[in-house]
């Protein structure tokens, strides 16, 4: 039986992850027990709480499927945060799908792709749910029901094919109850020492650019801090050379994270096609120079295949990121990716494909050197020291202060989906470290 399980946590408290640890834990009296997942969806929706997460895990347990039920309702129910006005658990119990047909997994397939990707409806699960017959529990409004089920669409795919998705690993601590709401002890320089030894097979536990480490939350969570990386073994070592609080018990998740699954590519994308609250690959022409507007954003506006123009923005908090954007020219061809709300596109990174190297200027008089001025509407260009003329400007080509190639936000700026440079095989990448 494959268990999914979402929205039990809030602002104020508790964490998915955490249940899900919790139970793996405990149920395996009752039988084998999975590697758990942990999918993150659509980052954009507005209802989320923290990082949009789900989870979900298989256990083994013939004839054991109704007790393993009653476990999992009962510890949901203890441990979500119930009294929280946003908190509205879900739970889905999926069959074993061994020999999984086209249609099972086609279904599997969009189901999970749009939780990613778009804003479901209860509606949508509640009758996914009943073309795959699977059991469910909810609390409340049961809204949780969409990440449990997308987080149990991701399970079966990729337990039938390994490689049916791009999959990172997070291994997560969770603190001691006496210590939750209280400061985080980690010893920052253990922090350093380890990224130092793992990295790239481990990334995001620190951002180097910014000199802080971001592996841990500050909210009042069960979390003491999260590995992230492409190696399992990488980021045991990094745990071990991690000197922190001790821990209440640490589970190792395998997750979508950091695989920009949440972005759909639309390289002819026209702007009646974008939706708010959806992730983009864009393909565009830079139309106007970069501009700094109040609060430190940076914004610019590209071009969508000759239907209209969209603005891009890099908030304050994407630091450095935001020079990369200043130094942008009109004629640039770029790939913004990112978000769209209120109909612009907040950026997670770029790829620069062409920089714009030429540059018209008013030619200069071949006498005295001096910039010529213009002598009136279509009639050129006029020295009024020389007296000499010239009908055209002068095109020149110019250095520019950035190459081409994919730039990234910082960690410190991260969406848990967006794929950190570390993990792009294209040729031209300039990683934030």
């Amino acid at each position: 039986m494959i268990i999914g399980i979402d929205d039990t946590d809030s602002r104020k408290g508790m964490c998915t992850t955490y249940l899900c640890a919790v139970l793996v834990d405990e149920l395996r009296e009752y039988g084998d027990v999975s590697t758990p997942r942990l999918v993150r969806l659509n980052p954009c929706i507005p209802f989320k709480t923290r990082g949009n997460g789900a989870i979900s895990f298989e256990v083994v347990c013939a004839g054991k499927e109704e007790e393993v039920k009653e476990v999992v309702r009962t510890r949901v129910c203890e441990l979500s945060e119930l009294n929280e006005e946003g908190t509205n658990p879900g739970v889905v119990f999926g069959c074993v799908l061994d020999i999984i047909s086209y249609a099972e997994e086609e279904t599997l397939k969009h189901f999970y792709e749009r939780a990613v990707r778009e804003v479901l409806t209860l509606e949508d699960t509640y009758s996914t749910l009943a073309d795959l017959q699977f059991d469910y529990f909810g609390l409340k409004n049961r809204r949780g029901l969409i990440g449990a089920l997308a987080a149990v669409s991701f399970f079966v795919l990729q337990r039938n094919q390994p490689n049916y998705y791009d999959f990172t690993y997070e291994l997560i601590e969770y603190r001691k109850k006496q210590n939750r709401g209280k400061a985080r002890v980690i010893d920052e320089a253990s922090v350093w020492k380890a990224d130092a030894a793992t990295y790239p097979l481990t990334w995001d536990t620190v951002d180097v650019a910014n000199n802080k480490i971001v592996f841990a939350p500050h909210s009042p969570c069960p979390v003491l801090f999260g590995i992230r990386g492409d190696s399992a073994d990488a980021i045991y070592r990094a745990d071990k050379l991690i000197h922190a609080e001790p821990e209440e018990r640490k589970m190792l998740f395998i997750t979508n994270q950091g695989t920009d699954s949440h972005l759909i590519p639309l390289y002819a994308a026209t702007k009646a096609k974008l939706h708010e609250f959806h992730s983009y690959s864009l393909v565009g022409e830079v139309c106007s120079n970069p501009k700094t507007i109040e609060g430190g954003h940076v914004v610019f506006p590209i071009s969508l295949s000759d239907s209209g123009t969209i603005e891009c923005i890099a908030y304050e908090p994407t630091k450095g990121f935001r020079n990369l954007i200043r130094k942008l020219r009109v004629g640039d061809e770029i790939t913004a990716f990112g978000s769209q709300k209120k109909g612009t596109i907040n950026l997670e990174k770029i790829e620069i494909r062409k920089l714009n190297v030429v540059e018209e200027r008013n030619p200069r008089c071949g006498k005295c050197g001096r910039s010529m001025d213009s002598a009136g509407r279509l009639q050129g260009y006029r020295c009024k020291r020389c007296g000499t003329h010239r009908a055209h400007k002068e095109v020149v080509t110019i250095k520019r202060q950035i190459e081409e190639g994919f730039y990234e936000t910082p960690p410190v700026a991260r969406r848990h989906l967006s794929k950190p440079l570390v993990r792009v095989t294209a040729k031209r990448i300039h990683p934030s470290r």
